[in-house]
């Protein structure tokens, strides 16, 4: 049972999600129940409605616009998007209740609709990093396959002002919107294997069990996370897209033997993001994990509680999608031998 969120001292917790995917994936649907059910377990919600719709339902059209206007207004899309997420991230700050955030797509999905290096130069005239705009700024990603990749007799866009996508069109649109969150540390693919009832309780499931929040019998799907010990590391041009991190885990002291505490340190390009995470012993036959992100300055003042009896940890994690289930490989680095230890999870 896993919770990396924002709180307070008395232990309210904000907790913000972003709720992504492919045309007709169910995301409308999917956002109401969600909402239903948090806010029938006394948690107060917000929902950050998606910036594209909102924009694009006054009037514009890309047909219409020149390369260069093209590129500005996703920038302007970008730098709105980002405001208005504020703006509700600062309403959950000081809400007095538990608060579930739910952003109807994030920042990295716009990238999902520039070139790589229309996204690059974007990011630095703004001085903006895929660390901060994806793994720090959100607590939990999960991605709504659209109806085109598996439930195509179910794909329809009467029920959209702003989608027109053909089968074809809707599953690229789909690959790139899930491939955009590639490396965020928790991000679920809710794919088209079951009905659709069921594909929304996964949904809420899958949420419900970050917070380490009992569903109970109201959501009978579960999910199980599988690792597997790789013997040989394939060549990176047998893998489909990735992201590579470093990652780096310092085991510190703690008040207890069957109490375990650790810092992570994970990003990529010099930018990074730091998780505190406290391990306490099994309660009713679970592992009981609280994690809590940190800030740069906090990461060090708790380094200075570092264990010296274990040894620091140092691996490439590599992350990446096949057949709509997000795989993370931890290839693990002795700092005084060239071996190398390789495990993959999904």
């Amino acid at each position: 049972m896993k919770t990396t969120m924002e709180g307070s001292a008395e232990g309210k917790k904000v907790y913000k999600l972003v709720l992504t995917g492919g045309p007709c994936g169910g995301k409308t649907t999917g956002q109401a129940r969600l909402c239903t059910f948090f806010e029938n377990l006394g948690w107060k919600v917000f929902r950050v409605p998606e910036t594209a719709t909102v924009l694009l339902s006054g009037g514009i059209k890309f047909s219409d616009l020149t390369t260069d206007e093209a590129y500005k207004f996703q920038e302007n899309l970008l730098r709105t998007m980002i405001q208005m997420e504020n703006t509700f991230f600062e309403l959950g700050k000081s809400c007095t209740r538990n608060c579930l955030i739910i952003c109807d797509r994030g920042v990295m999905d716009a990238s999902a609709f520039v070139s790589k290096e229309k996204w690059d130069r974007m990011m630095r005239t703004n001085s903006w990093n895929s660390v901060e705009l994806r793994d720090n700024r959100y607590n939990h990603i999960v991605h709504m396959v659209s109806a085109a990749n598996g439930a195509e007799a179910f794909y329809s866009t009467e029920d959209h002002a702003c989608r027109s996508e053909g089968v074809d069109l809707a599953r690229e649109l789909d690959y790139k919107s899930a491939a955009a969150w590639i490396g965020h540390p928790y991000f679920d693919v809710i794919d088209n294997s079951s009905d659709f009832e069921s594909k929304v309780n996964r949904m809420i499931e899958c949420v419900c069990q970050k917070l380490g929040i009992d569903t109970g019998d109201r959501l009978l799907t579960t999910s199980k996370k599988v690792k597997f010990l790789v013997s040989d590391l394939p060549k990176d041009s047998a893998f489909p897209a990735f992201q590579d991190f470093e990652v780096v885990h310092h085991y510190l002291q703690s008040a207890g033997p069957r109490v375990q505490a650790r810092l992570r340190k994970r990003g990529q390009n010099g930018h990074f993001s730091y998780i505190h995470t406290i391990r306490r012993p099994h309660l009713h036959g679970q592992s009981i994990e609280v994690k809590t992100q940190l800030t740069h300055r906090d990461y060090l003042n708790m380094l200075t509680q570092r264990d010296d009896a274990h040894f620091t940890i140092y691996k490439k994690r590599r992350c990446f999608l096949v057949n709509n289930q997000y795989f993370q490989m931890d290839i693990y680095k002795d700092p005084g031998h060239p071996s190398k230890i390789i495990a993959c999870s999904w």
